[in-house]
């Protein structure tokens, strides 16, 4: 099993800084926050993690690099690809959010956008495909839980909503048994609605291979205070995720073993 954390990231330089119109507190609001802390109890069972550092501000790890939003990257070499995100502003650059609007001073070159790439995007997901690759060697078959939290969905009774692309990149009962896991908990879970699973599953979830890869968005409400801080629920969520790492985990052995043996 492997956890993916990409919204995480808070370590700002202060050339993104200046370029914000403004500052921190407009580029924070893109964050997932403390969701890399969430995740303690699932590695202390030595599962492993890559964890964003730099911020989604940045660049945006669960985006694929041609979702250019031509508003903001000028003259980018790379081939753009008009989505749903891109058209909202929320590319592999980030333009705008609906409640700050636009977040730069001035337009990105491509041959920043490509340094960026180049240092955090690529990266972060070779060091995710080497993961997996190992656990597939070793197993026989790999879990990968995206982790992200997410502000109250209207219209959704849902605290947690998994998603595995409508069923491209995971097996069936991989996002059935998180669901049960998490009501288990006492979490009201969803499956694919209103989150289907961004870039990250997409990319890395090969169900035919033996990887599974799932995304996990949890109810800010769950783990934070309305200033941030972590609430009393906190602790209940790190559980969560560590149930889901251990239940799922020991469901794919069970399921491998058997036809190791054949």
């Amino acid at each position: 099993m492997l956890v993916s954390v990409p919204h995480a990231g808070r370590d700002y330089p202060q050339w993104l800084l200046d370029m914000s119109r403004g500052g921190r507190k407009t580029l924070q609001a893109l964050e997932d926050p403390l969701v890399d802390r969430l995740v303690w109890r699932a590695t202390s069972h030595g599962f492993g993690a890559v964890i964003a550092r730099a911020p989604r501000a940045a660049v945006d790890c669960n985006r694929a690099e041609d979702e250019i939003d031509p508003a903001i990257i000028r003259e980018s070499s790379i081939p753009r690809r008009a989505t749903v995100r891109t058209r909202g502003g929320l590319g592999i650059v980030p333009a705008r959010t609906a409640v700050h609007g636009n977040l730069w001073r001035h337009g990105i070159r491509g041959a920043d956008l490509e340094r960026r790439l180049a240092e955090v995007h690529r990266p972060y997901h070779a060091a995710i495909g080497e993961a997996l690759d190992a656990l597939v060697g070793r197993f026989g078959c790999a879990l990968l839980l995206d982790c992200h939290s997410m502000p109250p969905p209207a219209g959704c009774e849902a605290s947690v909503v998994f998603g595995d692309r409508c069923g491209r990149s995971a097996a069936p009962w991989v996002i059935s048994q998180a669901c049960k896991i998490a009501e288990e908990s006492g979490f009201p879970a969803a499956a694919n609605d209103p989150f289907a699973g961004g870039h990250v599953v997409e990319r890395h979830g090969a169900p035919e291979l033996g990887i599974h890869a799932l995304q996990i968005e949890i109810d800010r409400r769950c783990y934070l205070t309305q200033t941030g801080e972590p609430n009393e629920g906190f602790d209940d969520v790190a559980q969560l995720i560590e149930a889901l790492a251990l239940q799922i985990g020991r469901a794919l052995l069970d399921q491998q073993l058997p036809q190791a043996a054949e």
